[in-house]
């Protein structure tokens, strides 16, 4: 064994061995759908006629949803019910009162010229709060209790670029806030801070007054060497406060997640039940266990030794990716779940990749050993492996950096599975491998590692020997075809947005007996609403949520409801805002557009622009291509078809860069030929690549299969998209991608 396979082995022992300690010991947090968790509801309280209305609530719950992803709480639901209200669920919250009170704080931040000392008479004043034609009181304690009067605010919060809460042990500072302005807001705090040092030193008219829901956090006074009229530059300052850190940190949060349009107060707060059975969780496990047996066995059975050792790894794989989510503190949700065990099913290609390379190197070379054949597939696979993934986590790492909410837990998911993919095909199975082959009874009998032949895809192509881009433009046209179809789908029967995106009605009942979440789901299916969300809250209640109602539909819903117990009584009937918002939904498409970009930067580089342009067009199209198509059916748009479109996209990129890996490598071969027609290159290339992505896709498939058959009826629509867009995205590496490089190539001549 040399030192390099030592170093291997003993670094897939560590990984395996931390990533199995993680997981005993560190809980992953379920999400609402899953475990249930916390409800507050707040209701706004408009100061002002022109504060109250629809917008203005809107407007608060954008507020809110940064205020939570700041606290650290991944997938929550917070959607507006009814005029005045919004409702927030909050899956895993530790502490739920401190949550409410941190969503409750109106985060008014304003800084103030302070223009000397008041009298202690003043102090009934300041006890006053604002007067009705001012902004600010003109009277404030400061942190020691010293009155102060107050200019009016010069600087607010929309001044601000950013706030984050440090500790400075050198400077004896403690734990302090550093705030960064804006370009406008950069000017300000200059002129500010340059007025105040034209004071004295010691003068109380020297200091600046920081102050957050009319109380002052900080008023520190403007240091001797900053000149008159010059002010602070770079754009910063620092809050001081004696503060602990979690006071420092909800400074922080606060100042980042902005001032309330009007204030909120809680009027409830309790526990709700998870918004899915107990029954869909142990559909999904078994799912999770007969999906991953059947690819693992598909594996083994086409790749023998090898493949055993791959089904092995991909248990490695999934322990490290579970540990990571729970090290991360990501919360899992049961689409996440299906994507996690989709991504097993996945994770399988960087295996295939390498050994379909070896066994290449097996057939080219006249029978080398098992040993020399695996080194060369590895090495001959790396450069589609990393470009493949890398593509991955630039789109993984912008979704995550641009959006919020569950795209940007999507975008932590995904990265999570890409490292831990790799970690896997490229460190476990390798080390795995090594050893394996080199035992001389391998040596003996190569066969039964699964690389000393070519397999029966690639024996049929060699006969058969098709020249699959003949006629590149016959592909482009039924690609264009099965465009149009879609088109037409979405066109003419439209998309039936879930309530995740345009809302519906809340309905909440108390009932003579605790009902079963699971018969009053299946009794609302039966009576027209598969769909509807149930979830218990308190003691005796239910509260289902649905699209919008009729009058008659409604009567049906409660009807459903009433035969589940002896009394049913409606105790809120309200209509409820979207949980995808308006600001959510356009930074996701944001950060889709940002993603797509890089990955085409990143295609052009790599390859050539040619190619990275026909990459991404493939992607447009498995994207309108499976919108369609669940437009056609009547499917619905919602969270769960999110997540399945955005896999789908990761899976499409990977499978062109496949394709586009082995023509470049194909091509730099003929380059010095200078005879093979580029168009019989990519026909090569497609051949080459054709078993990889047959067993690929069969693994993928099997999985899927096994999630639309046993994962019931809150799978099925996120399965079935799914195997929508992996016959799609294997069709468009092969004949959209590559006739569409083709033809760009012959018109550039």
């Amino acid at each position: 064994m040399t030192r390099a396979q030592r170093i291997r082995g003993l670094l897939a022992l560590a990984i395996v061995a931390l990533s199995l300690y993680v997981a005993m010991s560190v809980p992953v947090h379920l999400g609402l759908d899953l475990r249930g968790g916390t409800q507050i509801v707040l209701e706004t309280r408009p100061t002002a006629a022109d504060d109250a209305g629809p917008d203005t609530v809107d407007r608060t719950v954008e507020v809110l949803r940064g205020r939570v992803d700041a606290l650290g709480v991944a997938e929550p639901t917070i959607v507006r019910s009814g005029s005045d209200r919004i409702v927030v669920e909050l899956p895993g919250v530790q502490d739920p009162a401190e949550a409410a009170e941190v969503l409750g704080r109106t985060a008014r931040l304003s800084f103030h010229h302070v223009l000397g000392t008041a009298p202690d008479a003043d102090a009934t004043e300041a006890a006053a709060g604002p007067r009705p034609d001012q902004s600010r009181p003109p009277v404030l304690p400061d942190e020691s209790g010293q009155l102060l009067r107050l200019d009016a605010a010069v600087m607010t919060g929309k001044d601000v670029e950013k706030a984050a809460a440090r500790f400075d042990a050198q400077s004896g500072a403690g734990w302090h806030v550093t705030v960064e302005f804006k370009d406008a807001g950069r000017d300000r705090w200059a002129a500010l801070t340059g007025e105040a040092a034209c004071q004295p030193a010691g003068d109380p008219a020297r200091r600046v007054a920081i102050v957050l829901d009319d109380r002052i956090v900080s008023s520190p006074q403007v240091d001797p060497s900053v000149r008159c009229g010059a002010g602070i530059g770079g754009g910063s300052t620092q809050i001081n406060g004696a503060f602990d850190d979690g006071e420092a940190r909800e400074l922080a949060l606060l100042v980042n997640g902005g001032a309330l349009p009007v204030p909120v107060e809680t009027v409830e707060e309790r526990t709700v039940g998870p918004t899915l059975g107990a029954q869909a969780i142990t559909a999904s496990v078994w799912a999770a266990a007969v999906g991953s047996t059947l690819t693992a066995l598909f594996v083994i059975a086409v790749y023998r030794l090898l493949g055993a050792l791959a089904a092995v790894a991909l248990l490695c794989y999934g322990l490290i990716s579970y540990a990571a989510l729970a090290a991360l503190g990501a919360t899992l949700t049961l689409p996440g779940l299906a994507g996690f065990v989709l991504a097993i099913g996945m994770a399988v290609d960087a295996n295939v990749l390498v050994f379909e390379r070896a066994r290449e190197e097996y057939a080219a070379h006249h029978r080398p050993t098992p040993r020399s054949a695996l080194a060369a597939g590895f090495r001959n696979a790396l450069s589609a492996i990393a470009d493949s993934n890398i593509t991955t986590l630039i789109a993984a790492g912008l979704l995550f950096l641009l959006a919020s909410g569950p795209v940007r837990g999507f975008g932590v998911t995904l990265g999570i599975g890409v490292l831990a993919s790799m970690v896997s095909a490229l460190v476990i199975t390798r080390a795995l491998a090594d050893l394996a082959v080199s035992r001389p009874g391998l040596r003996r009998r190569p066969h039964l590692t699964g690389i000393a032949h070519t397999g029966a895809v690639r024996d049929r192509l060699a006969r058969g020997n098709p020249r699959l881009m003949r006629h590149p433009r016959r592909w482009l046209a039924a690609s264009a075809a099965a465009l149009v179809l879609a088109g037409a789908g979405i066109a003419l029967r439209g998309l039936d947005f879930g309530i995740e995106f345009t809302g519906g009605r809340q309905v909440e009942y108390a009932t003579a007996t605790p009902v079963d979440p699971d018969r009053a789901r299946a009794a609302l299916a039966d009576a027209g609403f598969p769909h509807a969300v149930v979830q218990t809250s308190g003691e005796n209640r239910l509260t289902v949520r649905t699209g919008q109602l009729t009058t008659a539909q409604a009567n049906a819903v409660g009807a459903a409801v009433g035969d589940l117990t002896s009394r049913a009584d409606e105790l809120r009937d309200e209509t409820i805002g979207p949980s995808l918002g308006k600001e959510l939904r356009r930074g996701a498409l944001i950060a889709l557009a940002v993603a797509l970009g890089a990955q085409l930067v990143y295609l052009a580089v790599r390859f050539r622009l040619l190619l990275g342009t026909a990459a991404v067009a493939a992607l447009a199209h498995d994207v309108v291509i499976l919108v369609g198509v669940f437009a056609w059916l009547g499917k619905p748009v919602d969270g769960v078809f999110l997540a399945a479109l955005l896999t789908v996209i990761g899976y499409s990129v990977n499978d062109s860069v496949v394709v586009f890996d082995r023509l470049r490598e194909l091509t730099r071969h003929a380059d010095k030929e200078r005879e093979t027609p580029f168009r019989d290159i990519a026909g090569r290339a497609l051949q080459q690549t054709l078993p990889r992505t047959v067993n690929t896709g069969t693994g993928a498939a099997l999985i899927l299969t096994a999630l639309a058959g046993f994962g019931g009826d809150s799978l099925t629509d996120f399965a079935l998209a799914l195997l929508i867009g992996l016959a799609v995205g294997t069709y468009s590496s092969m004949f959209t991608a590559t006739p569409l490089a083709v033809v760009l190539q012959e018109r550039r001549r």
